[in-house]
């Protein structure tokens, strides 16, 4: 029940429809008697910047998560944001500073390298390759880094966007080898798909699947079926894998950590959530 008294986090986007967040946090705080709500807004792109701004002036808002269309233009409007936002060029969530001052971090990254190591799979040191320099890439491409990934491979239909990936990659992690332009995932320990492929049953697979290690842990960030074409694929190689929805589950800990809340278990917000 939503009082006087409540942190309120607002879920900023637009369109609002396809929002999961509420239906994953809301049910967590409920069962653990912590009194803050998730609460959908929805904001048009030309609003934005003015928007955020001014709800940061509401004395009960607690913080922000941020989705589409707003994460990439977020970032310069902080004053401050954490290395995995800076190397992304992203950020999806927003508290106050004690300061009073804007604090920006990333997550989407963040669930997948903790899904990884949950898994008991090893990250400092191996090779990676993601298809896709997008926004859930560069994400997963930033948190990978600072993880302590030895190489990263890039490829993306667009070179623009995975060159500006790969300098930002280059100068906040100088030590890091970046390729760009690699396809071929033979050899690299984690291959991810962070492109929509496997949207639609008869996409393309964004890799050659024979040419990936049984021993490869593989990851997937669409949301739309559990077993994508891609992922049946590389199950029939023998490979550990990642399903889209186990990265949103991975990432909400580290986001409850963020505001300040108690944290707990992807497996216990499954358990809980009204998804």
């Amino acid at each position: 029940m939503i009082n006087g008294n409540s942190k309120i986090i607002a879920h900023i986007g637009y369109p609002t429809h396809t929002f999961k967040a509420p239906l994953i946090y809301n049910p967590y705080f409920e069962e653990s008697g912590i009194d803050a709500a998730v609460v959908p807004m929805g904001c048009r792109a030309e609003d934005y910047p003015a928007f955020l701004r001014l709800i940061f002036k509401l004395s009960n808002i607690h913080g922000a998560l941020i989705t589409m269309p707003h994460k990439i233009v977020t970032v310069g409007m902080l004053d401050n944001v954490s290395k995995k936002a800076s190397v992304a060029g992203a950020c999806n969530a927003v508290r106050l500073g004690g300061d009073g001052r804007l604090v920006g971090d990333m997550f989407d990254g963040e669930g997948f390298v903790r899904g990884v190591r949950r898994r008991g799979r090893a990250i400092e040191g191996k090779r990676a390759i993601i298809a896709g320099a997008g926004g859930v890439g560069s994400a997963i491409a930033a948190s990978l880094a600072q993880a302590g990934i030895a190489e990263l491979a890039l490829n993306d239909a667009y070179p623009p966007m995975m060159n500006d990936l790969a300098e930002r990659l280059r100068t906040h992690y100088p030590k890091l080898q970046v390729v760009t332009g690699e396809t071929d995932p033979e050899g690299y320990d984690i291959v991810v798909n962070a492109t929509p492929l496997g949207m639609h049953d008869d996409d393309l697979l964004p890799f050659d699947v024979q040419r990936i290690r049984s021993s490869a842990f593989v990851g997937e960030v669409v949301l739309k079926q559990d077993i994508t074409p891609f992922l049946a694929a590389v199950r029939a190689r023998g490979c550990e894998f990642q399903i889209g929805v186990d990265m949103l589950f991975e990432q909400i800990p580290a986001y409850l950590e963020f505001f300040g809340f108690p944290t707990t278990t992807p497996d216990h917000l499954r358990s809980i959530a009204r998804v």
